[in-house]
């Protein structure tokens, strides 16, 4: 019998300082006259949950495994990139991708206008469903007080035939 597996990721970014700008890349979209997050890649907690619940699922690290600040050649990478990579770990290690479904925590930017763009987006790069939904705390915590943003998201994967995937050609 063939089980589903589940994994959850966590993703929490500060607003880069006034002083040193970056700008705002979050569920693989750019949101031009947004503050920015810090981060050693682009801060995309959204993409970034996404992949860290991939990883879960699969049980094979997260994402200072795959993607760590001890690894230089991911900075400043895109979320979109290391989503792509994520899953394309996660195939490899033999599962396929179910879906992933995240939660974004911050008062700002404003996503529902733009949901179905990221959806499409993270969906592409995940190679399969991914849906965001998006939260305030009410003026709580660091989120609500403006200073960063959370993503919370869940992953389901399902171990394919006897773990080893076939190649092409």
């Amino acid at each position: 019998m063939i089980l589903p597996r589940t994994g959850i990721g966590v993703d929490v970014h500060a607003f880069a300082p006034l002083d040193a700008p970056r700008p705002l890349w979050l569920a693989g979209l750019l949101w031009d006259g947004e503050r920015g997050l810090s981060g050693h890649s682009d801060g995309d907690a959204v993409a970034h949950a996404a992949a860290d619940a991939l990883f879960s699922a699969a049980g094979v690290g997260d994402l200072g495994t795959h993607f760590g600040t001890d690894r230089p050649e991911f900075a400043g990478a895109s979320g979109v990139s290391l989503l792509i990579e994520a899953a394309r770990i996660v195939r490899d290690a033999g599962f396929d991708i179910g879906n992933v479904a995240v939660q974004l925590v911050g008062n700002r930017p404003k996503f529902a206008p733009r949901r179905a763009e990221a959806e499409a987006v993270l969906t592409i790069a995940a190679g399969a469903p991914v849906s965001v939904s998006a939260t305030t705390t009410d003026g709580l915590g660091f989120t609500g007080k403006g200073e960063g943003i959370a993503a919370v998201a869940t992953a389901v994967v399902v171990r394919v035939g006897d773990g080893t995937r076939p190649t092409a050609g």
